[in-house]
C-alpha cells in the first residue's frame, strides 16, 4: 500500500532520496519509493504556530482511467530494408517513431509511423503496443496486429495515479495566507511515477504564500500502472488545496472567492516553477465568477454553492508546417501532429486568416512521419499553441509567394496587393485583378513561368501560457433522505484568443464530465491480493447523462503575448476543479465535508 509504505519510510532510512526545489533538504526513502519531492520557503512549523486560524486535513483520490470508447490496437510491418512500418490511433506519430527506433537500434528514418484517427487519447494513447509489437514482428519476420479487450485497456492501459494528501494551510484573521505544509503520496502501481514535480508547482504556485514546506512520494507497488491523463498531478493537487482553502473560508467566515483572490497570483509574482508568473488570467476568471448567476443566487435550504480553482502550466515543442496552394486556388496544409480535440480546425482557421480566404478553402492533411513536417505530441494542450505559428508563418509566406506571382501579371507593388474572394486585385482598382486559379497555373502548369507555391513554416513558442479556470457548482440535498443531486454548474476559463470558440466550448464541457465523473464514482478498485476489480463499463461507474446538468461555459479571453494569434491551450484545466467544486458545495449544503474521492453517497444518507 502507497500510504504505509511511505509512512515506514519517515521511521526507517532506506537510502538517500531525490529532490526538487529550493531549500531543500536530504529526504531518505524505502526501496519502493522511486522519488521524493521536496520544496520548502521559510519556515512553515513557525508560521503555523503564529497563524490565526490552521486547517488541517486528510484528502484522498482514487486512480481513475481514461476510459476511451475506441479500445487500443496497433500493426506493425517488417520491411525488407531492416526498418518497420507501424500504424497506430498514437497521440505521438514521431514520438512513437522515435521510441521504436531505440528498441530496434535502427535509424529513425527507418521507422515510418502512419497515425489512425485516435478517437478517445487524453493522454493514454501516445506509446503502448508499438515498442513490443516491433520486436515480435522481428523475431516472426511476420506482419503483426494486436487488439486489446476492455479488460486488458484497463490493466495495462496506463491510469491517473491514486493519492493522498495530508494539508496544513494557515492564514491571518483577514485571509491573508502565512503557511503551507503538505505531504502527498502517489500510488504508481508498477511503475516508477512522475508526477510529484508537476503537483509541487501547483501546491507552490497558484496563491501566494511566504512559507511552505511540500513533501511528495513517488510509491510502486503491486497495481495497475500509470502515466499521464488529462492534466497530469493537477486534478489531485488542486483538489486537495482548493478543498483546504474552502475549508480555510469558512473558518474564517469570509467569502471563498474573496479569500483566492486575497491571495492570488498575479504577473510578476513567483510561480511554482522559481520563476515570475507570466501574464496570467487568474484574477479574471475569478472575478468573472463571482458576476456569474449561478454563483450570485442565494442558496436556499438544502442547496450548496461551491467554487474551485484549477491551472496548467501549458506545454510547448517546436514544430513544423507546410502550405500548398493548389490549382483550385484552395489551401492544403500539411502537419505532422494528429487531431484529438478538433485542432485541426483551429489550424485551418489560422491558415484562413493568414493566408486571406475563407476557412473552406482550408484542407489540413495529417501525414505519417515518413513525409510530414516535425509535429509535437497531441497533449499537454499545445497542438494549437506549439502548431499554430508553424501553420501562420506557412500560410504568411504561401500568401508572399502568390502576390509576388501577381506582382508581375498585374504590374503592381506587393504592398498595393489584396486577396478578396478568390481574387488578387489592386487596392481600390477593382477592375484590376487576376484570379489565384490562374496564378497557380502559372506556377504549375506545363511551360509554366513561375515556381511552385509551396511553403514552410517552423515555430519554436519559448515560454508556456499558463491558463486558469474557476467551476462552480450548485447541489441540493433531499432533506428526508440526504442524497443530492447537482442543479448548476458554469465552467469559467481563460483561452487567450477564442480562436475557434465553439470547438472551445466542445473541449470545457468534455473536461468537465470527466472532473465530475472523479468526483462522482469514478474509480480503480483492488482486492486484497491487489487484483483490478472494476475493469470493465459495468463495474467502473462513468458518469452518465441523468447524473450531470447543464454546464453554461464563460470564456475569458486574456490574449497570450507568444501564442499564435494570442492562443493558449484549452484541453486540460477542465477536467481539474470539478471535484472540489462539488464536494465544497456540498459542504456548504448539509455540513458534511467529503475529503475522499470518489464522494461516498452513503454518507449523505439519512
Amino acid at each position: 500500500d502507497a500510504e504505509e509504505t511511505a509512512d515506514e519510510g519517515d521511521a526507517s532510512m532506506h537510502g538517500a532520496g531525490t529532490e526538487s526545489g529550493s531549500e531543500s533538504e536530504p529526504v531518505r526513502r524505502p526501496p519502493n519509493v522511486s522519488g521524493v519531492v521536496s520544496l520548502k520557503r521559510g519556515n512553515a512549523e513557525a508560521a503555523l504556530q503564529t497563524a490565526d486560524v490552521v486547517v488541517r486535513a486528510t484528502y484522498r483520490l482514487a486512480g481513475v482511467h481514461h476510459s476511451p470508447m475506441e479500445p487500443h490496437v496497433s500493426m506493425v510491418r517488417p520491411e525488407p530494408d531492416g526498418g518497420m512500418t507501424v500504424w497506430a490511433p498514437t497521440q505521438g506519430p514521431f514520438h512513437v517513431r522515435d521510441e521504436v527506433a531505440k528498441v530496434l537500434g535502427v535509424p529513425a528514418h527507418k521507422v515510418r509511423v502512419v497515425p489512425m484517427p485516435v478517437g478517445g487519447g487524453f493522454g493514454g494513447k501516445v506509446t503502448l503496443l508499438e515498442t513490443l509489437l516491433v520486436l515480435l514482428a522481428r523475431r516472426t519476420g511476420r506482419a503483426l496486429r494486436l487488439n486489446l479487450t476492455r479488460q486488458q485497456v484497463f490493466a495495462i492501459a496506463r491510469s491517473a495515479p491514486a493519492a493522498r494528501f495530508d494539508v496544513e494551510l494557515g492564514a491571518k484573521r483577514d485571509g491573508t495566507l502565512v503557511a503551507q505544509r503538505t505531504r502527498f503520496h502517489y500510488d504508481n502501481g508498477a511503475t516508477a511515477g512522475w508526477h510529484g514535480g508537476i503537483t509541487g508547482s501547483f501546491l507552490t504556485g497558484t496563491y501566494q504564500c511566504p512559507n511552505y514546506e511540500i513533501t511528495g512520494y513517488e510509491v510502486s507497488t503491486n497495481k495497475t500502472p500509470v502515466d499521464a491523463y488529462r492534466a497530469p498531478g493537477a486534478p489531485q493537487a488542486f483538489f486537495a488545496l482548493e478543498s483546504a482553502m474552502d475549508e480555510l473560508a469558512l473558518e474564517l467566515n469570509m467569502d471563498p472567492i474573496e479569500l483566492r483572490m486575497r491571495n492570488a497570483s498575479r504577473e510578476g509574482d513567483m510561480g511554482g516553477d522559481g520563476r515570475p508568473w507570466p501574464r496570467i488570467a487568474m484574477v479574471e476568471c475569478l472575478e468573472e465568477a463571482r458576476r456569474h448567476p449561478l454563483y450570485m443566487a442565494p442558496a436556499a435550504k438544502g442547496e450548496g454553492v461551491g467554487v474551485a480553482l484549477g491551472s496548467w502550466g501549458g506545454a510547448r515543442t517546436p514544430s513544423s508546417a507546410g502550405c500548398r496552394v493548389e490549382p483550385d486556388g484552395t489551401l492544403t496544409v500539411h502537419v505532422g501532429s494528429v487531431d484529438v480535440s478538433g485542432s485541426s480546425t483551429g489550424l485551418a482557421m489560422i491558415a484562413a486568416e493568414s493566408f486571406g480566404v475563407s476557412i473552406e478553402k482550408v484542407r489540413v492533411e495529417l501525414g505519417d512521419t515518413g513525409v510530414a513536417p516535425y509535429g509535437p505530441l497531441a497533449a499537454g494542450s499545445q497542438v494549437t499553441y506549439s502548431m499554430g505559428g508553424a501553420v501562420q508563418e506557412a500560410a504568411l509566406e504561401a500568401k508572399r509567394q502568390l502576390l509576388d506571382i501577381a506582382t508581375n501579371e498585374l504590374e503592381a507593388a506587393p504592398e498595393d496587393l489584396e486577396i478578396v474572394d478568390g481574387r488578387v486585385a489592386v487596392r481600390g482598382v477593382p477592375d484590376r485583378f487576376v484570379e489565384i486559379t490562374k496564378l497557380v497555373a502559372l506556377s504549375t502548369e506545363f511551360m509554366g513561368r513561375y515556381r511552385p507555391i509551396q511553403a514552410s513554416g517552423r515555430s519554436a513558442v519559448l515560454e508556456a501560457s499558463p491558463q486558469f479556470t474557476v467551476h462552480i457548482a450548485r447541489v441540493r440535498t433531499d432533506p428526508e433522505t440526504g442524497a443530492f443531486q447537482l442543479t448548476g454548474y458554469a465552467a469559467i476559463q481563460d483561452v487567450g484568443r477564442a480562436i475557434n470558440p465553439p470547438e472551445i466550448e466542445g473541449q470545457i464541457h468534455g473536461g468537465a464530465v470527466q472532473g465530475l465523473g472523479r468526483a462522482l464514482g469514478e474509480q480503480l478498485a483492488y482486492d486484497s491480493d491487489g487484483q483490478l476489480r472494476t475493469s470493465s463499463f459495468l463495474d467502473y461507474e462513468l458518469p452518465t447523462a441523468d447524473q450531470l446538468p447543464d454546464i453554461d461555459v464563460r470564456l475569458v479571453e486574456v490574449p497570450s503575448p507568444v501564442g499564435p494569434l494570442g492562443a493558449k491551450g484549452v484541453g486540460e484545466p477542465p477536467a481539474i476543479p470539478g471535484p472540489a467544486a462539488i464536494s465544497n458545495a456540498l459542504a456548504r449544503a448539509t455540513g458534511t465535508r467529503v475529503r475522499d474521492l470518489p464522494i461516498d453517497r452513503a454518507a449523505f444518507v439519512r
